[in-house]
């Protein structure tokens, strides 16, 4: 196993800020978004038709994971397409992708 070099975070505001993502992370509909996302930059009728949920509640789950800086958009005319907001969003993801993977190997 190898030692990272980075500690416990001794900020109250930290810890929050760490448990808020992993919050945002842990629901179903929320990972079937970044799952599709990571494919790449996708419109809310397109991630609707992706997660098979109306594009109301695509909106509703792209505003908190906006919030929560797990997603960004970006306006073309009419349009929004959003992206994941950064690589480590994408780490996550395929770590714990991977992590699943392994059980019981």
């Amino acid at each position: 196993m190898q030692v990272s070099t980075l500690t416990m975070p001794a900020e109250a505001s930290t810890v929050e800020a760490l448990a808020d993502t992993f919050r945002i992370l842990g629901d179903p509909t929320r990972i079937r978004i970044v799952g599709a996302l990571a494919q790449g930059e996708l419109c809310v009728h397109e991630l609707s038709d992706a997660v098979g949920i109306s594009e109301s509640a695509i909106s509703h789950q792209l505003r908190l994971m906006r919030t929560m800086r797990i997603v960004r958009g970006r306006r073309e005319g009419r349009c929004v397409y959003y992206t994941l907001d950064d690589q480590h969003i994408l780490d996550l993801f395929q770590q714990g992708l991977r992590h699943v993977s392994e059980v019981g190997k």
